[in-house]
């Protein structure tokens, strides 16, 4: 029963993380880095 508990309290701070940065606009930050170190890896970037 108690680890159930943490695990659930773990994933409600996690959820409460991500959208905090989704909120503040860093998923579109993450996706740029995303892309440019996909591009560098194949040679476009």
């Amino acid at each position: 029963m108690k680890r159930k508990l943490v695990f659930s309290a773990l994933l409600v701070f996690a959820a409460v993380l991500m959208a905090g940065g989704l909120m503040r606009g860093e998923g579109q930050t993450v996706l740029m880095k995303a892309v440019n170190i996909c591009l560098e890896c194949i040679g476009i970037g």
